[in-house]
């Protein structure tokens, strides 16, 4: 018997409702952050223990192991010369994107003040932007890569590509900068909020001073309202 089928399911909601079944999968405390991590990528233990500030080594090694029992991730050796193993996201598991993007649309609101003890990376910003950039406040309806860069770090976004729940090879955000963007977006955090929030668009970024948009290509002119 496999490793995952010795696992002792963990306690449900024992509701026949769609919601209930998700939350039985999804619902435990740093599940779905732990998907948002995933989403941009493979990702070593290691690596997921660093982007997420608070969660002990037991929870999130638990966590990990729920999540591929319910076929949410799985896990793999790399090939050498780099010898680790990752986590990824299964199909079903990149398909908490939408998930993921509604609970940062309803949560903006929350972000009017940076509390002391609020830790920050540069990517977590990434699912609230992705919905920004392609809704119109951005750039609707058009397809590349954004390689946004803030004070805290760079990430990249993928807009206008719906294989990427699909396809792992192509995440929706990523992570670091992007190998040749077709456009790249200059700003800081609080103008990043804004646009999350749908309180500022991009072309009135770029107007104010806010916002700088590189690139010579159709994404980055569109972006800067040409």
């Amino acid at each position: 018997m496999s490793r995952l089928r010795r696992m002792p399911r963990r306690r449900s909601y024992d509701q026949y409702c769609a919601a209930a079944r998700a939350l039985d999968a999804v619902g435990d405390r740093w599940t779905l952050l732990i998907v948002r991590e995933l989403l941009a990528g493979p990702r070593r233990y290691t690596d997921l223990h660093a982007d997420l500030p608070g969660v002990s080594t037991d929870v999130l090694a638990s966590r990990l192991k729920d999540m591929e029992r319910d076929e949410l991730a799985t896990r793999r050796r790399l090939p050498p010369p780099a010898a680790a193993y990752v986590y990824e996201l299964t199909e079903r598991g990149r398909g908490l994107l939408p998930v993921l993007t509604a609970l940062a649309e309803w949560g903006a609101p929350a972000l009017d003040e940076r509390r002391p003890t609020d830790a920050v990376r540069a990517h977590w910003f990434a699912v609230p932007l992705l919905r920004a950039l392609s809704g119109p406040s951005g750039a609707p309806g058009a397809e590349g890569v954004v390689e946004v860069r803030l004070d805290e770090g760079v990430f990249h976004l993928r807009l206008g590509d719906e294989g990427a729940v699909r396809d792992a090879a192509r995440p929706a955000y990523g992570d670091g900068p992007a190998p040749g963007p077709d456009a790249c977006l200059t700003l800081d955090a609080d103008t990043c909020r804004a646009l999350s929030a749908g309180v500022l668009t991009v072309g009135d970024g770029v107007r104010d001073g806010r916002i700088a948009v590189t690139g010579e290509g159709t994404l980055a002119k569109i972006l800067r309202g040409e």
